[in-house]
Parts: C-alpha cells; sequence; structure tokens
C-alpha cells in the first residue's frame, strides 16, 4: 500500500510541476482560436472622455534619474495630468522643476514602502483625479502612454497594465532580464487577457481608477517588495479584471550587474514564497462561481518562478531515465514545447539581435537565480532602492 500511495505522489509532483511547462502554449493556442485580441469587442465602451490622471514617482534614497523621468512626462500627448514625485528618504535640494504640472512630495519621515508612497501621494492629490498610473523613478514614458492606457478605461476596465521595455540591452544580464520580460509580457499580459482571464501586475506602467485602488488597498500596510502580487489579488478577489495594454509604453532599466541581479531577484523569489497561496485562494472561488478569469489567475499564481520549475523539470528528466524512460520521453517533448513557446514568446517582441545572443547565456543567468533563492530569507533586508546606472532620452530610445 505505502509503494502505491509514493508511486501517486510520485505521479502528482511530477504533474504539478510539468504541466507549467505546456502551459503557455496551450493559453496561446486557446488565445489564437479566440481570434488573437485583446481590446475589440471584450467589452462595450462605456465611454469616450480623456480621465484626468495624477500620475505617481516614487523614489527611495537615489534622486538622479527623476529629471529624466520628468522630462518623458511633460512630453506626453495629454493635458489632464499632474506628476506626483514622492521623495521618500531623498535629499531634494536638487530638484528644480518650473513647469506647475509636477509637485514634489518630501515625506518628513521614512515611508520604506511602495504602497505607503502612493497613498501620502493620493492623500495630497490638488484636485479629484479619477485615475492614476504608477511610475517607477528609473522609467521613461512613451508620450502616448495615457492615450493608450484610455482605450481601456474607456472600455470600463478598472485596471490596466502597459508594457515595460528595456530601456538598456548593455550586458548579458540586461539582455536576459529584458528577455524575461519579453516572455512574460506575451503570456501573462496579452495571451492570458485575451484567454479572457486578467492580466498579471509588473509593479510600475499599471494604471487604476483612483477609487478601486484605494478599495483594494487602503485598508492594508505592505511592507517589502510585492505589492503588486496583493493588488492583483485583490483585484480578482473583488471580481475584477486586469486589462493589458501592449502599447501603452515604459522604458524600464533592467540590471546590468550580478550582485543586482541577485539582489533583485531575492526579492522577488519572496514575494512568490510569501503570496502564492493566493492562487490556491482564487481558484477555489473561481471552481465555486464558475469564473474562467479567477479560475484561470489563480493557476497563474502558483507557478513557480521560470528558474525553479526549469531545474525541477531537468531533475525529473534525468530520474525518470533510470526509473520510467518512457516518462522521460515525455518530459523531454514537454521540454521541447517549451523552449519552443519560449522563442514565440519573445519573438512577438521582435527584440535587439543581442537579446537572442543572450539566450546562450540562460545557464549563467539561472546560477545566479540560484543564488538569489539561497538568500530569499534575507531578501527583505536589502535596500529597496535600485541602483540606476543608465541615462536614456525618450528620443534615443524611441529611434
Amino acid at each position: 500500500m505505502y509503494v502505491n500511495i509514493f508511486y501517486y505522489l510520485w505521479i502528482l509532483l511530477q504533474v504539478i510541476i510539468g504541466y507549467n511547462l505546456i502551459l503557455p502554449v496551450l493559453l496561446f493556442c486557446f488565445y489564437k482560436i479566440k481570434g488573437g485580441k485583446t481590446r475589440s469587442l471584450l467589452k462595450h465602451p462605456v465611454s469616450a472622455e480623456d480621465g484626468d490622471y495624477g500620475i505617481i514617482v516614487t523614489a527611495y534614497e537615489h534622486t538622479q534619474t527623476l529629471p529624466a523621468v520628468v522630462d518623458s512626462l511633460l512630453r506626453l500627448n495629454y493635458s489632464r495630468y499632474l506628476i506626483y514625485i514622492v521623495a521618500d528618504k531623498c535629499d531634494v535640494s536638487q530638484l528644480h522643476f518650473t513647469d506647475k504640472r509636477v509637485i514634489v512630495l518630501r515625506p518628513k519621515e521614512t515611508l520604506g514602502s511602495n504602497t505607503r508612497s502612493h497613498f501620502y501621494a493620493i492623500e495630497r492629490f490638488e484636485r479629484n483625479h479619477d485615475r492614476l498610473t504608477i511610475i517607477d523613478s528609473d522609467n521613461l514614458v512613451d508620450p502616448e502612454y495615457l492615450n493608450e492606457l484610455n482605450e481601456y478605461f474607456n472600455l470600463g476596465y478598472v485596471a490596466v497594465q502597459g508594457v515595460r521595455k528595456a530601456k538598456n540591452l548593455d550586458t548579458v544580464y540586461a539582455c536576459l532580464d529584458a528577455a524575461r520580460d519579453m516572455y512574460y509580457h506575451f503570456y501573462d499580459g496579452e495571451v492570458l487577457f485575451g484567454a479572457g482571464s486578467s492580466a498579471t501586475l509588473s509593479g510600475s506602467g499599471m494604471a487604476f481608477t483612483v477609487q478601486i485602488y484605494k478599495n483594494c488597498l487602503a485598508h492594508l500596510d505592505i511592507t517589502g517588495a510585492g505589492f503588486d502580487k496583493v493588488l492583483q489579488y485583490q483585484l480578482l478577489n473583488s471580481n475584477n479584471r486586469i486589462s493589458f495594454a501592449k502599447d501603452a509604453v515604459v522604458y524600464d532599466e533592467k540590471t546590468s550587474k550580478s550582485d543586482q541581479l541577485v539582489k533583485q531577484r531575492a526579492r522577488w523569489i519572496n514575494t512568490w514564497f510569501r503570496y502564492f497561496t493566493f492562487g490556491f485562494k482564487l481558484t477555489g472561488k473561481g471552481i465555486r462561481n464558475l469564473n474562467w478569469n479567477q479560475l484561470l489567475f489563480g493557476f497563474i499564481l502558483l507557478r513557480p518562478p521560470l528558474f525553479i520549475f526549469i531545474i525541477l523539470s531537468a531533475i525529473f528528466i534525468v530520474l525518470n531515465i533510470f526509473i520510467q524512460p518512457v516518462v522521460a520521453l515525455i518530459w523531454f517533448i514537454a521540454f521541447i514545447i517549451f523552449i519552443a513557446g519560449f522563442v514565440i514568446g519573445i519573438a512577438q517582441s521582435k527584440p535587439d539581435k543581442r537579446v537572442y545572443r543572450s539566450l546562450v547565456r540562460i545557464p549563467l543567468f539561472m546560477f545566479y537565480q540560484v543564488l538569489s533563492l539561497l538568500k530569499v530569507r534575507r531578501a527583505n533586508a536589502f535596500s529597496v532602492a535600485t541602483q540606476h546606472y543608465h541615462e536614456h532620452t525618450i528620443e534615443e530610445l524611441r529611434s
């Protein structure tokens, strides 16, 4: 009896890990069957009015990239917005903006939290904005960003995730980080939304109605990384869909150095361990409510970080060569499907040739993420500030 129990547990464990290899391609096929649409006919238009945006830019300790961020925001082809810079634990003596649309906020006490910074700005909005968007201090924004967001708000959505494109491709780490983003934006953004569920949130380049943001997070005090994980759970738990605006572009700085990569990924892996149980809750609720949006999104939240299930899959292939060669062949086929899906995912973004060339260094990238896994218990002790090494203008990035 115990042998049978062990056998079935062994099979179950392989299924739990293995389905992650083929799920993206299955979703892609379903998305194509549905017509590959992420905008038209998803909802009926409810408004044609341009929203009034509060643009929240959060900075912690460092301010050197803020002039470039603000310059890109002031070039938006849009009129109804104000920019709120929350300079947490920053020296603002060198920040001088003459445009009245820019409001610099310097908290007297350190906030040390994304959501605290967001609500610090919201509580000081100079007028009744109906929408807000969150921008990191290292982002640059495409001039049509707010117009693209409006397309989805005017269809009735209350939450929109845009695309974060790479601002720099100067090292192999930056190229692989960009490739990872392309993969997730396609499958967890465009495909997932187009399949009838919600896009996952990415920390910045996202927008909400002010009211829904307050409803989701005003009663919570979130510290450490991962506020976007809590926010997306709250949105889905309240039966909202997060739309994906693939033409609402912000340019994001990618990790250029190995030590930066290890610390950043340690924080990200820590957030998965902290919040992956949201997946069980949403999956259960989706089953009870017969709600496809919640059910599918719940499965996505249960998925471990990419490098973890790739390593586990490789281990299962090797073990099954000696235990069940036929199963090893199934694993190998699933792995080939995953690789094909990965290439399809990043190809949608028409990446720079440097990104393709960097793919041969994926094992090195995964090695540093294993190091991050070993540091995950201490992840929240790492500074929440990210060092920035690149200065670009929006014109350079769009050319």
